[in-house]
């Protein structure tokens, strides 16, 4: 069956390749003249969105860009975003491995955010990729916690595609009726959305399950039904499955002659749309097929397809890794340097804090000193109301990440916690205050004081004489 939850995940083949290139042009041009961080991110991840449809290598580099200023800023949209660009990227190559990894990380993120629709979705994906690598228990278990979380956040969009992709997932297990089920909720779905494209793939689950039932007649009547449905919506990728479908039963139904039409059909459309998946699969049915009615010409002819199909995917396949090997390596090289880059920029923080740090001794002792001198008492006030400001405020430029971190940004309570450090802060900084400006402005005083005293005393004996 198709996953039609790749609408969620991969890019959606709406237009060609050069519609996708022109759309990424434009979103480029406009990428050059952004001011903001924010929307920077946003123009980077929508542009890898288009451009794995031509250029996945691009595509994976401008996500990971992407995904390095998100972080930079803290940009948790963004963040996450590109992190399913890149996990889309991925497993478009086929790399399933690394496409688990990002959707993972993913899932972490929309764990701790309020996003009921990202969080169903992306735990949905990781489901998928499991499909994909056939660990299907797995599958199931992602899938069904995607269901639970679309179920009870009533997430219509995605209600069609969890039922369906856990029919499917259930019948590659085959686990034929609880495939049944879900296909049938996924119809029912459909039917209200009233989306004939859906409807067609529904049925052809369904006309699976009717067909490895035994349920021939059935299968019949909604496998013919299903296509009427997927011509109307030009699906021809489902058509493609559906007809070798029906070309399967009418082999069980002992009508060579139908099975080969309808496998004959799926496997021209295939050839046709370069689905060559499909059309390898309708070439091993038909060689398979012509064999057993002794046309070795026609089986001859097929066998040939199907070796050749063979080969063709293979090479493709080594071709995708090869590139997947170049890919992991660019991407490999761009986050050393990110990290470096990183690296630099906290050494330089970690250096204007000490610089900091020294400073305030340094406030201090000026402080202190200029306290011995014949300076106005107003500016070792000033002076000593200024270091005090800048240690408490260093305190708080220290705890601040600490306080991020248990938080984990959440804005109410990151101000609880600064209310409470500041309720001890603020009466020890008048304490402090009190106490310092106490003790710095004394000797100022009595140095003042003392000499007005003594004139006062000379001023008085002689008024006496």
């Amino acid at each position: 069956m198709k996953n039609w939850a790749l609408i969620f995940l991969l890019i959606a083949a709406l237009s060609t390749a050069e519609a996708q290139k022109q759309k990424a042009d434009s979103l480029a041009a406009l990428l050059r003249i952004e001011k903001t961080d924010t929307g920077k991110v946003t123009f980077m991840w929508k542009i890898a969105n288009y451009q794995y449809s031509y250029a996945p290598d691009s595509a994976l580099l401008i996500a990971q860009k992407a995904l390095f200023l998100s972080e930079k800023i803290k940009y948790v949209e963004g963040e996450s975003r590109s992190l399913g660009q890149m996990a889309n990227g991925f497993l478009s190559m086929g790399n399933y491995l690394r496409a688990l990894e990002f959707y993972i990380r993913k899932l972490k993120l929309e764990e701790k955010r309020d996003q009921p629709y990202n969080l169903a979705s992306v735990t949905m994906n990781i489901g998928i990729v499991y499909v994909y690598r056939e660990e299907y228990d797995k599958a199931l278990y992602y899938l069904s916690r995607a269901d639970s979380l679309i179920t009870a956040n009533s997430i219509s969009d995605l209600q069609f595609n969890i039922k369906l992709n856990l029919g499917d997932t259930y019948f590659r297990k085959k686990q034929v009726d609880s495939a049944f089920a879900y296909f049938g909720k996924s119809l029912n779905i459909a039917r209200d959305m009233k989306d004939g494209d859906f409807t067609g793939t529904a049925m052809t689950g369904l006309g699976h399950t009717y067909l490895e039932k035994g349920q021939l007649d059935s299968s019949l009547k909604i496998y013919t039904e299903g296509i009427r449905f997927l011509e109307a919506a030009t699906d021809e990728d489902m058509i493609c499955e559906a007809t070798l479908g029906l070309a399967k039963l009418y082999r069980q139904l002992n009508k060579p002659d139908s099975a080969i039409y309808f496998a004959r059909y799926s496997f021209l459309l295939a050839r046709k749309d370069g689905f060559q998946s499909r059309e390898l699969e309708a070439a091993a049915f038909l060689t398979e097929a012509y064999t057993n009615e002794k046309n070795n010409d026609s089986a001859f002819f097929y066998l040939q397809q199907e070796q050749a199909l063979g080969d063709s995917l293979n090479s493709k396949e080594k071709i995708r890794e090869a590139q997947v090997v170049s890919i992991n390596e660019q991407l490999r090289q761009v986050e050393m340097a990110e990290n470096f880059k990183r690296a630099h920029e906290e050494r330089a923080q970690q250096l204007q804090l000490l610089l900091i740090g020294l400073c305030i001794p340094a406030l201090f002792l000026i402080t202190l000193l200029l306290s011995r001198v014949k300076v106005h008492v107003r500016i070792v006030r000033f002076l000593g109301v200024i270091s005090l400001l800048i240690l408490f405020e260093y305190l708080t430029l220290l705890l601040h990440p600490v306080v991020v971190e248990i938080t984990h940004h959440t804005p109410f309570l990151e101000l609880l916690i600064f209310v409470g450090i500041a309720s001890l802060l603020i009466p020890a900084h008048h304490r402090i205050e009190h106490w310092l400006l106490n003790r710095l402005t004394v000797r100022k005083k009595g140095m003042t004081d003392g000499p007005l005293q003594i004139k006062r005393q000379r001023l008085k004996i002689k008024g006496n004489n």
